[in-house]
């Protein structure tokens, strides 16, 4: 639990510097886009007098104030569902009793075309591919944009979960299975790193691929990163390279660093609270205060 919460105070010290080293944001521009929902929250606000009058007491530092909260609860939750699962391992409950039997099962009955799929798939969590599509979602994102705060979004993302990982690896030391591995690994096995990578990078990926794109098809994108996530860990157990347990903590790490980023992203470029000042901003006329009485508010 200790050696959890220490990889999250590291990863959020990172996650300061590179803010700092973003600098203040010069547009509104964001990984999140969220105008679509403020400007019809504030439309439907704007009806009523007294919701209205609510919502101009909620400023940047309430709204921020929750965004942290949550995060906070994110890490505390994370924290504790990883250091659950490496506690069971020496018990031999939860996801450990499955541990022995899926480090084996891969080895013991792939072929060679089995195998091979297996390998293509799991360099979707490898440094190289993911490298490659960031740098390039990077890039068409700022020559549409010609704004810098993706590329900033996508290396936090990239290089924040890759420490965090990496320092839980070095804290844990854990070995891997002891079977026949399929395909190249190194290092120690807890949690696994290619799973993590593969959980935050996917959906960070689709986030800002998803801003050029309709609404509608934005959800399909994130079940297609959280697919993606998915067969990579199955592909790291069934090559014999990770036990179910290493593979499940990476994959909590990675979603939860991803949602890191993107709060705190989105909280610094969204102005958390601002449409509410525009809201509480904005003139009242009489058509307001029938449509409020009617409503009985």
């Amino acid at each position: 639990m200790l050696a959890v919460v220490f990889a999250g105070l590291a990863g959020a010290a990172l996650l300061a510097v590179f803010a700092a080293l973003a600098g203040p944001a010069s547009t509104i521009s964001d990984p999140a886009d969220p105008a679509g929902a403020e400007h019809w929250l504030v439309a439907h606000a704007a009806r009523f007098p007294s919701v209205r009058r609510l919502f101009g007491r909620v400023d940047r530092r309430v709204v921020g104030g929750v965004a942290v909260a949550v995060c906070l609860f994110a890490v505390f939750a994370t924290a504790v569902f990883v250091g659950w699962i490496f506690s069971s391992i020496d018990s031999d409950r939860g996801f450990a009793r499955w541990d022995q039997a899926l480090a084996d099962w891969g080895p013991n009955n792939a072929d060679t075309a089995t195998a091979s799929v297996m390998r293509a798939v799991t360099q979707l969590g490898g440094t190289p591919v993911l490298l490659a599509v960031m740098v390039a979602i990077g890039a068409i994102d700022w020559l549409r944009r010609r704004d810098t705060t993706s590329v900033w979004f996508l290396v936090t993302v990239g290089v924040g979960v890759s420490l965090v990982n990496n320092g839980l690896k070095l804290l844990i030391m854990r070995d891997r299975p002891p079977v026949e591995h399929l395909v190249g690994a190194a290092g120690s096995a807890f949690p696994s790193g290619h799973s993590a990578a593969a959980a935050a990078c996917w959906l960070a990926i689709a986030l800002i691929a998803g801003r050029s794109l309709p609404r509608r098809i934005r959800p399909w994108l994130a079940v297609v990163a959280v697919g993606i996530a998915c067969l990579v860990a199955a592909s790291r157990t069934m090559l014999g390279v990770h036990w179910l347990t290493d593979v499940v903590a990476g994959l909590a790490v990675g979603w939860t660093w991803f949602f890191l980023v993107a709060v705190i992203f989105g909280g610094r470029l969204q102005r958390f609270g601002e449409p509410a000042e525009r809201v509480a901003a904005a003139p009242v006329d009489s058509t307001d205060h029938m449509n409020g009485a009617s409503h009985g508010v």
